[in-house]
């Protein structure tokens, strides 16, 4: 069976596609030529009716057919190790049950960056691309739980996406330790050469062969202006129409509408400590949890930040002690 040896997993957002397009670099590693194919996020075909704005070409996507999986792989050279990229895995449960029971041996990596910003990252690319209605990302936060019950898809739950530690806590109980690999998000940014040499060395592949990460999906933030609400409302519009239109129909006018409504924009802008404040209280049990499972420091995300790169007083390579006064690694 042409099937994957090893994912990254998560966290949407937190530099998954730039780290996938450095370790298809290697020459022992073969990554699947489509970086998200979310083959285990479903056991069958999804439904690409209902859900929120611009859900349904997300849902298309999907490749959901066993052949069609083992296709993107059977082209691997003999004895390199296979990966795939979906960030989803990590926070869908049901995903890595469905990975563990067609690959229980596979290697999990996971790119945990600071939750809140990780959050807002995710709604400037909606908001940014005309799809999400609300232009304040406290408030959308606020409307989270009320577009889950509506079914909108896993991209829209900005909080719950970032509570890694939930997350890990269950992985745990399907995978051993030794199968899981985290990687700080600032690491990749900060310290790239080093943080792949990491991964490489959790594959079981050598090291030093790869030292550089790309710089990818940098998330637009236009200003918010006249033009912007208005093409934003015929955009979703017209994913609202789409979504009932076999194929591709109308997808070629609202991808250049999309690609217009960036055009020019400033890089996201940070987060005020208002902001940042508003949303701590969400995280801080699950970064505690998070702290418990892997004996690493993650309380700087629970405090202000310096600016949109830095943080104040920040430990990324820290290691605490564990309740059972072991510290543990990853």
């Amino acid at each position: 069976m042409a099937l994957p040896d090893f994912f990254v997993a998560g966290a949407p957002k937190a530099g998954t596609t730039a780290l996938h397009a450095a370790l298809a670099q290697h020459p022992d590693l073969y990554l699947c030529p489509v970086k998200e194919p979310k083959f285990f996020l479903t056991d069958g075909p999804p439904s690409v009716h209902g859900g929120g704005p611009g859900d349904a070409k997300t849902i298309r996507e999907q490749i959901w057919r066993r052949e069609e999986y083992e296709a993107l792989f059977e082209q691997a050279p003999p004895g390199l190790l296979r990966g795939e990229s979906t960030p989803f895995y990590l926070y869908r449960a049901d995903a890595l049950q469905r990975i563990r029971a067609l690959i229980p041996d596979a290697r999990l990596i996971v790119v945990l960056r600071d939750p809140i910003e990780r959050a807002h990252s995710n709604w400037t690319h909606l908001w940014s691309a005309g799809l999400d209605p609300i232009d304040d990302f406290v408030r959308a936060c606020a409307a989270e739980q009320q577009r889950i019950d509506a079914g909108w898809a896993d991209f829209w739950h900005y909080k719950r996406i970032g509570r890694y530690g939930e997350q890990l806590q269950h992985l745990l109980t399907m995978f051993r330790r030794e199968q899981l690999l985290l990687v700080r998000y600032r690491e990749l940014i900060d310290d790239p050469a080093g943080a792949l040499d990491r991964i490489c060395d959790f594959l079981g592949v050598k090291a030093g062969v790869i030292s550089e990460v790309p710089r990818e999906n940098v998330t637009a933030h236009p200003e918010r202006s006249r033009r912007h609400l208005t093409l934003s409302r015929v955009l979703r519009a017209g994913w609202a129409v789409t979504t009932h239109l076999p194929g591709h129909s109308g997808r070629g006018i609202i991808d250049r509408m999309e690609s217009s409504l960036q055009r020019g924009a400033a890089p996201r802008q940070p987060l005020t400590w208002d902001q940042r404040q508003s949303l701590i209280p969400y995280f801080e049990a699950d970064v505690r949890l998070l702290e418990d499972i892997t004996g690493m420091d993650f309380s700087y995300w629970l405090r202000p930040r310096q600016d949109s790169g830095g943080l104040v007083g920040a430990r990324p390579a820290g290691q605490r002690q564990a309740r059972n006064g072991k510290p543990r690694e990853f």
